[in-house]
C-alpha cells in the first residue's frame, strides 16, 4: 500500500485558527452542517467562530448586495477569462503568479476568496487592519502569503456553492462531496447552475473593483472545460504538467495539510495516497477527451520543470502561443522573478523506490504523454548524477 514519506525539515506552519469555513454566511452555514461534518472539541477555537462569523458575512453581505448590487450585475467582463489548469502542485500557483503580474490581466486575491460576499464593502479596511494575522507563508510550503496574494477561485465557490472539491476538508471520510464536484454529470442541475452562477458573480465582482481581463487559477477547472466553455466560449487555457510522481508526492502533503488547517474535527487521512492516484488519473483522462473541445489558439502546454528552469523564455512562449499582447511590458517584471524563483526553496520528500513503481503502473499513460522517464531510469539517471 502506498505511503508518503517526508523528510524531517519539510515545511510546515499555520493557518492560526482561521478556516474556510469562517467565509460562509448563514444559510451556507446551515447546509454544511447538515452534511454532518466532521466536529471534536478540541477544534473549540474554529467551532466557536463559526456562528458570530456567520452573522458578520450575512450582515456585510446584505449590506454589499444593497450597495452594489445591481451595479455588479451589470458588470461586463472585459474580456473572457484565462484560466489555468493542471493537477494539485504542478506548478499552477507559480504559473498564476507569473501571469498576474502582467499589468493588464487582474486575478481574485485571498481576501476576496475567502469573503467573496462583501469585499467590495470590507477589504480596504479589513485587510489592513487584520493582515498581522497572516502568515508569512502557506501552511503547505513557501509561497508567501497575504490578504493581496493571488488565490484559487474554487475556494470562493466552496463559500458561495458548496459544489467543491474542498468540501473534503469538512468531511475527511466521506469523499462524496468531492467527486460529485469533480464530475458535473453527477450533479442535479440545481447545483450545476448555483456553481455557475456563483462564479459569475465573483468575476462580475472582481470585474465591478478591477476593469482588467480575469487570470483564474483553480486545478479542478480541469476536470469541468466543457462547462467552462459553456459559460465562456472564447476562453483561454494553460495547461501546466509535472513529473507525475514529483506532483504525488506533493500532492500528499497537501491533502493532509489542508485536512489539519482546515478541518473542524480531528485529521482523518483516509486512502489519502488511493485518492490522489485516483483523482490524478480521471483529471489526466478527463484533460486528454476535453482539451479537444478548445478551439485552436486558445490552448497552450507548458513543462514545469522549463518554466522553473528558464521562465522569462516559456512565459513568451505562453504569450506567443495564445496572441497575447504585451509580453515587452511584462518583460522587465518577469526579469525580477527570476531572482525569486532561484531563492525559492521547495519541499524536499524521501525517495521510494517501490513508491515510485506503484505510482508508475497507475499513471503510466501520463508519463508517456508528457515524456517522463520510467522509475528505473530515472534512479539510473540518479545515480549517474
Amino acid at each position: 500500500m502506498l505511503q508518503s514519506k517526508l523528510l524531517p525539515n519539510i515545511k510546515q506552519s499555520s493557518q492560526n485558527g482561521f478556516v474556510i469555513w469562517h467565509g460562509m454566511r448563514i444559510a451556507e452555514l446551515c447546509e454544511l452542517l447538515r452534511m454532518n461534518p466532521a466536529l471534536h472539541w478540541t477544534r473549540w477555537n474554529r467551532l466557536a467562530l463559526l456562528p458570530p462569523m456567520a452573522v458578520y458575512n450575512s450582515l456585510m453581505g446584505a449590506i454589499e448586495n444593497w450597495r452594489f448590487g445591481k451595479a455588479v450585475q451589470q458588470t461586463e467582463l472585459a474580456g473572457p477569462p484565462v484560466f489555468v489548469l493542471g493537477f494539485w502542485r504542478s506548478g499552477t500557483t507559480l504559473l498564476h503568479n507569473l501571469l498576474s503580474k502582467d499589468p493588464q490581466f487582474t486575478s481574485p486575491t485571498m481576501y476576496r476568496t475567502l469573503f467573496p460576499w462583501h469585499f467590495l464593502t470590507t477589504e480596504k479596511v479589513v485587510s489592513k487592519a487584520t493582515r498581522w494575522l497572516i502568515p508569512r507563508s502557506r501552511p503547505m510550503d513557501n509561497v508567501p502569503m497575504s490578504w493581496d496574494a493571488t488565490q484559487e477561485d474554487d475556494i470562493a465557490l466552496c463559500i458561495m456553492s458548496l459544489v467543491s472539491c474542498y468540501m473534503f476538508m469538512a468531511t475527511p471520510e466521506d469523499f462524496t462531496q468531492y467527486w460529485r464536484s469533480l464530475d458535473f454529470r453527477k450533479l442535479s442541475e440545481s447545483e450545476r447552475q448555483r456553481w455557475k452562477e456563483c462564479l459569475l458573480l465573483l468575476l462580475k465582482k472582481i470585474s465591478f473593483r478591477d476593469k482588467r481581463r480575469i487570470v483564474l487559477k483553480s486545478p479542478s477547472h480541469t476536470f469541468r472545460i466543457p462547462t467552462l466553455l459553456e459559460m465562456f466560449p472564447d476562453a483561454q487555457f494553460v495547461y501546466i504538467y509535472r513529473n507525475p510522481y514529483d506532483v504525488f508526492r506533493s500532492a500528499v502533503h497537501l491533502r493532509k495539510t489542508v485536512i489539519q488547517e482546515n478541518g473542524l474535527g480531528r485529521p482523518v487521512f483516509k486512502d489519502v495516497e488511493k485518492e490522489i492516484l485516483k483523482s490524478y488519473q480521471l483529471g489526466f483522462e478527463a484533460y486528454e477527451r476535453d482539451r479537444m473541445l478548445i478551439p485552436e489558439g486558445n490552448l497552450t502546454e507548458v513543462r514545469f520543470e522549463d518554466l522553473e528552469t528558464d521562465p522569462m523564455q516559456e512565459m513568451s512562449r505562453v504569450y506567443q502561443n495564445l496572441s497575447l499582447p504585451g509580453f515587452e511590458t511584462v518583460q522587465e517584471i518577469l526579469k525580477r522573478e527570476e531572482l525569486h524563483l532561484k531563492r525559492y526553496k521547495k519541499n524536499r520528500f524521501q525517495h521510494d523506490a517501490e513508491q515510485m513503481a506503484e505510482v508508475y503502473d497507475t499513471l503510466r499513460p501520463a508519463f508517456d504523454r508528457f515524456g517522463y522517464p520510467a522509475p528505473e531510469d530515472e534512479q539510473a539517471s540518479h545515480a549517474a548524477a
